[in-house]
């Protein structure tokens, strides 16, 4: 069984799956004690590790010392890269690009053989443009929705709500009747407007001859304007395979 780990700065997304890529569990924890707790109870043994991280060195290393002292694994850690799979890095110094997003946009590549616009709707949203030749256009980076969300608690004393009050507001689209559905709803729409000008913009370039795929925990809020996106939960771990390959 391999393990696979996307290492964020405030949670790590993991999975185990077999050599034959079946997915057997997975989940998301806040901190390497809560990983390590999760996979002793859910796997009953692990052959090797593969993962990516956007941590510091130290951080990162301190949890591959982890594994490898719980699990007796080794890991193989995705790095920068001008070039992979096809894909040519497009910012102007490769090893800035984030690894999380490079992984995201190789594993899209790879899935639609062809033009594609790969949204990451997270904490940040970002998106990434890939022709049809393989080479990455670069991309754009905004604050999401938790992002948008916090600032106004943050810097407004009167936006004060829990998260049950917040998954309620976005029942509907209408213009709030109470403080959260107005945040709700109005950092909803940001977000979807956002997607439209990267769809204007992916259209200017290729037509209609290219592949939307969405990713992040806040695909959901968008997928209603984007109908014939592909929604890809785990595109990072497609690229991580790519970059990682475990024989």
């Amino acid at each position: 069984m391999i393990l696979e780990l996307d290492c964020g700065n405030s949670f790590i997304k993991w999975r185990v799956v077999t050599r034959d890529g079946v997915v057997a569990c997975g989940g998301v924890v806040g901190s390497d004690l809560e990983l390590v707790e999760a996979l002793r109870a859910q796997v009953a043994g692990l052959d090797a590790c593969r993962l990516v991280s956007v941590r510091t060195e130290e951080e990162t290393a301190s949890l591959i010392a982890a594994l490898r002292q719980t699990f007796s694994i080794e890991c193989l850690r995705a790095r920068p890269a001008a070039e992979l799979a096809g894909v040519r890095n497009g910012y102007e110094q490769h090893e800035l690009l984030g690894l999380d997003r490079w992984l995201a946009l190789v594993g899209a590549f790879h899935l639609a053989r062809g033009a594609c616009l790969v949204l990451d709707l997270g904490t940040a949203v970002t998106s990434d443009f890939v022709d049809t030749g393989g080479q990455h256009r670069g991309g754009f980076i905004c604050p999401g929705v938790p992002l948008m969300r916090n600032q106004l608690r943050t810097h407004t004393r009167r936006i004060r709500y829990d998260d049950k009050v917040a998954e309620r507001a976005l029942h509907s689209l209408d213009p709030g009747r109470s403080t959260a559905e107005a945040v709700e709803r109005g950092c909803s729409l940001m977000l979807q407007g956002f997607v439209l000008t990267q769809l204007d913009l992916a259209r200017q370039y290729w037509g209609d001859s290219f592949q939307v795929f969405l990713t992040g925990g806040d695909a959901p809020l968008v997928a209603g304007v984007v109908p014939t996106a592909r929604v890809a939960p785990d595109l990072v771990f497609t690229g991580l395979a790519i970059a990682c390959p475990l024989t």
